[in-house]
């Protein structure tokens, strides 16, 4: 089965990909938008041509757990991919892998200027292997 990650950005959404055995995530790449309509006909070309089975979407939690204000507009986009792809979208709990994808960037010595760049599907990639590995750890 084939995933794409997504890590919804009021601008942007990164995308990772999973391989056909869903064990390893890998950064795909950032869609930059101004509105649904650019954002979804770019995310209809990934879709189709990448074979996608189904989306595991990053859900920004508070770090307490509770819903956020990025969370509610999280959902009303979960809802439009399921409307319009009619494939399943995996909620995964996100909290703090922007953070982990920053510092995983400096570490590994990024400019700050390329680290803007690739953050996002940096984040997308931990949020799916993060589906990945708990879906793999519970067979």
């Amino acid at each position: 089965m084939i995933y794409l990650g997504l890590d919804l950005g009021s601008k942007t959404l990164g995308l990772s990909i999973s391989d056909k055995t869903s064990l390893i995530a890998t950064s795909l790449e950032v869609i930059r938008y101004s509105n649904n309509e650019e954002l979804f006909n770019r995310l209809d070309e990934v879709v189709y041509n990448r074979h996608v089975d189904a989306f595991v979407l990053g859900n920004p939690l508070n770090l307490d757990g509770t819903m956020s204000t990025r969370s509610e507009i999280t959902l009303e986009f979960k809802k439009l991919l399921e409307e319009r792809y009619k494939k399943e979208v995996i909620m995964q709990d996100e909290r703090l892998s922007t953070v982990e994808a920053e510092r995983m960037l400096i570490n590994n010595d990024t400019k700050r200027k390329n680290r803007k760049k690739v953050i996002d599907k940096i984040a997308a990639t931990i949020i799916l292997q993060g589906y990945l590995d708990r879906i793999n750890h519970e067979k």
